[in-house]
């Protein structure tokens, strides 16, 4: 039976409101004119997607800005009265017409978008680098999750390790697995020490870190090290709630693989719990073998620990 959400609260309502009223306020949205020019704001979006898409059918722009038809075509109406755009038939639907700016239209357009960029440029200049890229991956998942998630052909790339990503990573699991499975703080310690470890004894030629990354966030990690000559560990896998089902957790795996048989290992080796179906289902399928189950207690649960191997 599938549960409902629970409904937000007061104060996460209240917040986000907060946040309307100061972002409106701040870039100018509740002055008369957008960058003190004539248009309103709807206007000047209108005549940014013309400007940006070329010829665009009013349905088209309709639906993409998510404005009434009424509305949008007084103003498409008021736009060319003013010379800002023309109308010619599309060639692919004689009863429609595609919108596009004029030589006028693009002049009235060009420095609305400079003085965008200027203001843009204006609020991120008092910010050091660090926090800059904060707040736009602060906005990026504004967009993300308000929005709907990621577009479904957006890629992910893999790349090693970089500073700041084994806080993050320590942070993240411990994060969803509290939520997830119940688990105490116990594991993200543990987490952390396994990834302490890593970055201090890091040996580049028999050890690797892969990072997901999407749209500049990390939805992902792996980690394989060294053990022996002849055994590596694969250790904290884990794939973002946001990026499942694309298969990352399975290439993750795989490059775990790819990587421990180019270095000539022998054995590579896990450790998971039972709990955690969709790891083992992916562990299964990528050869791995369950040698040793064992009950303990940890991580404030009563669980089935379970080794696996891969020989190589």
């Amino acid at each position: 039976m599938s549960h409902m959400p629970k409904l937000p609260m007061d104060e996460q309502i209240e917040k986000v409101r907060s946040f309307n009223r100061f972002y409106t306020r701040h870039i100018g949205l509740l002055n008369e004119g957008l960058l003190e020019s004539a248009f309103s704001l709807t206007e000047a979006r209108v005549l940014y997607e013309m400007a940006h898409r070329g010829p665009v059918t009013a349905a088209d722009l309709g639906r993409e800005l998510g404005l009434d038809a009424g509305y949008l075509s007084r103003l498409v109406k008021r736009f060319n009265a003013q010379g800002l755009i023309q109308r010619s038939p599309s060639q692919g639907d004689r009863r429609q017409f595609l919108l596009s700016l004029t030589e006028k239209g693009l002049a009235a357009f060009a420095p609305l978008n400079q003085a965008s960029a200027i203001q843009v440029a204006a609020m991120l200049s008092g910010l050091s680098v660090s926090e800059r890229e904060r707040l736009v991956q602060a906005m990026t998942t504004v967009e993300r999750l308000v929005g709907g998630g990621f577009e479904p052909n957006l890629p992910y790339i893999l790349r090693s390790h970089q500073p700041g990503d084994i806080g993050w990573i320590a942070h993240r699991q411990g994060l969803l697995y509290a939520r997830e499975y119940g688990w105490d703080q116990t594991f993200e310690a543990l987490v952390a020490e396994i990834a302490a470890v890593f970055v201090r004894n890091f040996d580049p030629q028999w050890e690797r870190c892969w990072i997901a990354e999407r749209a500049g966030e990390v939805i992902g990690s792996v980690f394989l090290v060294r053990h022996s000559d002849e055994v590596a560990k694969l250790r904290l896998l884990y794939v973002e709630p946001s990026a499942r089902g694309l298969g990352l957790g399975r290439r993750l795996v795989d490059e775990c693989i790819g990587f421990a048989r180019a270095k000539r290992y022998k054995t590579l080796t896990l450790w998971t719990n039972d709990v955690l179906v969709a790891a083992r289902n992916i562990y299964q399928a990528t050869g791995f073998r369950l040698v040793k189950e064992e009950a303990h207690h940890s991580f404030g649960k009563d669980l089935v620990g379970q080794t696996w191997d891969l020989d190589l």
